[in-house]
């Protein structure tokens, strides 16, 4: 994830608490499933009848429509152009992923989140008004490589093409030595954040005499060259 979508993110209002998922393949169903077990109000939307019925068994969203989304008459009539955000999780269908997410921002759709399949198909859903573009397959797959090459980091937040966000674990140098004693900003580079304890509780802005444990996480921000370093 980059700066661009951080900013997106940081500024969507949930307060309606109503999502509209157009697509219920793997990606689009997991977005259901997760809105929907956090206690949002979803609407799954797809043009296959077999699809809409596993999303009302599975009971993955509050709603299910069949319809199909490159019809603007369809969406008025579902109410979905009267939606705050709306996903569009159609991407390995090029056409119709794209008049989607047209139909959507023509229709007055604050925020469309559409799911790409390439480069090409990126650049053609910002074209026509996707708010953000999201490539599952291919962050999962970073996200692997960088698991299985460089274990200790978890997961990368960039912010831009240089600097990232990181949480890591800390390094078996690092046991039982304090903050102060690592000098992790002067050595590294690298500023420390925050410690995740037990129970998944985040310690933010640790105090300089805390000492960190081997096999704890912690999250740092750094230059993506002084993190490699680190986690190399």
């Amino acid at each position: 994830m980059n700066f661009s979508s951080w900013n997106f993110l940081r500024n969507l209002r949930t307060e309606k608490r109503q999502f509209a998922v157009i697509g219920l393949g793997r990606f689009g169903s997991a977005v259901c499933s997760t809105l929907h077990s956090s206690g949002y109000e979803v609407l799954a939307v797809d043009k296959e009848e077999k699809r809409i019925t596993s999303a009302l068994s599975e009971q993955i969203a509050s709603h299910a429509l069949q319809l199909d989304s490159t019809e603007t008459s369809a969406l008025r009539e579902a109410g979905i152009l009267e939606f705050d955000t709306v996903i569009v999780a159609v991407g390995s269908f090029l056409a119709e992923s794209i008049t989607t997410t047209l139909n959507l921002k023509e229709g007055g759709v604050a925020n469309v989140i559409a799911k790409a399949s390439s480069e090409t198909h990126a650049k053609l859903l910002n074209k026509v008004g996707a708010d953000m573009v999201v490539f599952p397959e291919q962050e999962m797959g970073q996200q692997l490589a960088r698991q299985l090459t460089r274990p200790r980091l978890l997961d990368q937040f960039e912010l831009d093409a240089e600097h990232s966000i990181v949480e890591m674990i800390v390094p078996d140098e690092f046991d039982g030595k304090t903050i102060a004693e690592l000098e992790l900003r002067r050595r590294y580079g690298l500023n420390l954040l925050a410690i995740k304890n037990e129970g998944d509780k985040m310690e933010i802005n640790p105090l300089s005499n805390r000492k960190l444990y081997k096999g704890t996480m912690i999250v740092v921000v750094g230059s993506n060259q002084d993190i490699n370093r680190l986690v190399g």
